[in-house]
Parts: C-alpha cells; structure tokens; sequence
C-alpha cells in the first residue's frame, strides 16, 4: 500500500484546519473563563494573552499528533511517498518532487488531495493584512481589529476567538444571516451573544475592497461604508485541490467547480478510481471524508457498502456559544411540505449549565406530527450552548435510526449534566416534559 503525500501527512485537518484552529479556540475559551474568575470567586489580576506562546503550544499539539500518525502508518506497511501525486491512465500515479518524477501503480486508487483557502477579487494574500485561514493559523501576535469576511462556520468560529483574546471584530456576511445553514432559533442565540461581546456583524452587505495603510488596511463594504483594521480574515469557503490531479484519458471527469464527479459509493467514472474528501462535492466536513473513506475502502474489497446520508450527517461549530447539530431544520421541514412538532428547552433551567455560569443556548428538536398529534420520528437535533459539539451523539443516533421522542424518553440522563437538556426537550415532545411545556 502506498501514500503519496506533498506536504504532511494528514493534511489540512490536522496541520491548517480543525485541529489546530480548536488549539487556538481553547485559548479563548481560557482566556474568557479566567476574565470571569470572580463570579467563582478566584481572583485573576493582570489578565493578558501571550499569543505566541499559544502558537508554540498549538504546534506541540499538532506534532504530537502527526508523529503519531506517522508512526500507525509506518505499522500498517504503508510506504509514503512524498511528492505530488497526478493520476494517468491504467491507475498510475506520477509522483514529482524536487524536479524529478517516479511512477507506481496499484489495483485501486483513491484521490483525495483535500482542498485550498478560496479568495476574493482585490484581496490578494500577503500573510501581513490579508489572510486566510492558513495564515491566522501561523499568526505569532494578535491583531487588535479584525475584519472577518464571510459569517459561516470558519468565519464565525475566527471572529470569536479573536474577539475572546481582545481584538476588536467586525463580520462582513453576503448572505442575509450568519451561519446559514442552521436553524433560526439557534442563530439568533449566536448573534445576540455575538452582540453583547461587541463583534459589530453586517449581513447582506457586499464587500468591495480594502485601501491598504502603513500598518493595516481601510475595508469598504455596502453603499458607502468601512471599517480601518489590521487584518482581514477572508473565511469564504474552501475550493477542491484538483489542479494538476490528473492528466490524459483517465476516465475521472472533473466538473465545472473543481470537484471530481463520483457516484453515491465515492467511484470515479474511472474502473478502480474512487475520490473521496473535500475533492467532491459533499459537505467539506473532516468526519464526512472519514466516513466516505470507508466507503471506498469497503467497496474496494467487496463488501457491503451503504452510502453516506448526507441529510443526517453531524456538524460542529466550535464558537462560542458552540453549535451543533444533525438533521434538517424547522424552515426546511416546513419548505419540503412536513408537518412537524417542535420543542424547545433552554439552558437557562438547566443545573450543570448555571454551575459552569453558561446559560446561553437551547436545545431544539423538531419531529413529525403523527395522524393524532403525537410527536413521531425525529428530523431534526439542533443545540447551541455550552459543550454541545460533545453532546450531539444523543441527536446523532437519534435522527439516524429515525428514533420517536416515546423511544428516546426511556432512557435515563445523568444528573446534573448538559446532556439533560436533550433528554429533556424529548420528554417535553411526549407530554410529560418536567419543565417545558
């Protein structure tokens, strides 16, 4: 078994992506509690942030992680082959490194050269003023203004660390909301909190460009407006890395956007060609490429294959408040024609959540509405609040084995924990909720 592998093995998710982003995010969430030691009653003086001394810890963290990953491969019999990798035809692979090139071949190829940062018109990137997220991630001081340019998952995620370690943050959206993609009531918890922390948030504003100073840049957004920063995160998305992925008559047809075209078992319109990862047009999610992996993997030695259902698959977004969530959401429900049942609980009654001082959030589930009113399956998890990336499991299951609140409610929640508050939104959906109604 071969890997070829241009840079570091693991790629993106571990050396410029979620890793090493949650590195820097659990600074801030450090940095936030200590500000609030009082209410604990801890004294905490002097408060201030060593910025690079969170980058040395963060690149600790990520080489800890790569040795390890080097070394399961290195006892696996995998050969690396550092290079870049283009696909010919037959299932051969040119690998080019320092001017000189090799080719192997094997039985199956899988393509998965992971995706880039995308960029804007009139922000070229300078790792100075204009960045993206490869270059905040190897940031050595803290800006004290920062433009975020885009108000999905990264963005927000980068606009609330940097305004939890003291910078003032301003988040420029397109769109006519924050983080899109999720359900209404748990954006709106997310833009109050964003509010109340002093991050000004335009939505539905365009950007038209930025005049550069001697220490920062002058951004220009909407009609006639601006903002004078010393830094511009441009957080708009991620494009496949499929330039110079393959070359001559392989079968493996690439579409207009950049992502190779796979069928729902991850094969290439090449025989023994599989793609899997951001190189596809599925959502750019590190646990989706895991899982489509497998599928390949699977499908490679013949076994039983189901697809990946990405309607139920889980998301994370590790700003604070965090969100989290599985299935679809009540808007959506409602567009597709379903009559559903919502519930919602907030984190305000819940008794774990007043211990840590985290009452901002809710947890939300939306089911469809049987024939006699009762609450049936669950469509729909969606929290936001304190550690909710790491209650989600509960939602996950739930929605994936098309679980009704009746069959949920049976099971006993730990007290006090987080995770009641899931437990009890479901009890809530039977008629028996022992808070909400």
């Amino acid at each position: 078994m071969a890997l070829v592998e241009r840079d570091k093995v693991g790629g993106t998710c571990l050396h410029r992506g979620c890793v090493p982003a949650k590195e820097f995010l659990e600074t801030a969430s450090v940095m936030r509690t200590v500000s609030r030691a009082e209410v604990f009653g801890v004294s905490a003086s002097s408060l201030s942030v060593d910025f690079a001394t969170s980058q040395t810890r963060k690149q600790k963290v990520v080489d800890q992680l790569h040795r390890g990953l080097e070394g399961l491969l290195k006892g696996r019999g995998v050969t690396t082959f550092s290079g870049t990798g283009t696909l010919l035809a037959g299932r051969r692979v040119r690998v080019s490194a320092s001017g000189s090139s090799q080719e192997i071949a094997g039985r199956h190829v899988v393509l998965a050269a992971g995706s880039l940062p995308r960029t804007i018109p009139g922000f070229d990137v300078d790792g100075r003023v204009v960045l993206t997220s490869d270059e905040v991630l190897s940031l050595d001081h803290l800006p004290a203004s920062v433009a975020v340019i885009g108000g999905g998952a990264i963005g927000c995620e980068f606009a609330s660390m940097f305004s939890d370690l003291g910078s003032k943050v301003t988040v420029l959206e397109a769109l006519p909301t924050l983080l899109a993609a999720c359900d209404a009531d748990v954006v709106s918890v997310v833009a109050r909190s964003f509010r109340k922390r002093g991050i000004a948030v335009h939505t539905g504003t365009s950007v038209r460009g930025h005049q550069p100073g001697s220490s920062g840049t002058r951004l220009e957004f909407g009609e006639d407006e601006s903002v004078d920063v010393d830094a511009v995160v441009v957080s708009v998305g991620r494009r496949p890395a499929t330039e110079g992925l393959v070359d001559g008559e392989t079968g493996v047809k690439i579409d207009q956007a950049g992502f190779v075209d796979v069928d729902p078992w991850m094969r290439t319109g090449a025989e023994g060609v599989w793609a899997v990862g951001d190189l596809v047009a599925t959502p750019q999610l590190a646990h989706v490429g895991f899982a489509e992996g497998i599928l390949a993997v699977k499908g490679m030695l013949g076994e039983p294959v189901v697809p990946v259902d990405y309607s139920r698959v889980p998301w994370c977004i590790y700003s604070h408040p965090e969100v989290a969530f599985v299935g679809i959401t009540e808007d959506a429900a409602r567009e597709q024609g379903l009559d559903v049942v919502v519930q919602r609980d907030p984190f305000g009654g819940n008794s774990r959540a007043r211990i840590l001082d985290e009452t901002d959030g809710l947890v939300k589930v939306v089911a469809e509405r049987l024939p006699d009113g009762r609450a049936g399956r669950i469509l729909g998890v969606h929290m936001v609040g304190p550690w909710v990336t790491e209650q989600l499991g509960q939602g996950y299951l739930a929605v994936n084995w098309e679980a009704t609140p009746d069959e949920v409610a049976q099971f006993v929640q730990p007290h006090p924990t987080l995770s009641e508050a899931f437990g009890e939104t479901v009890m809530a959906l039977t008629g028996r909720g022992l808070h909400v109604g």
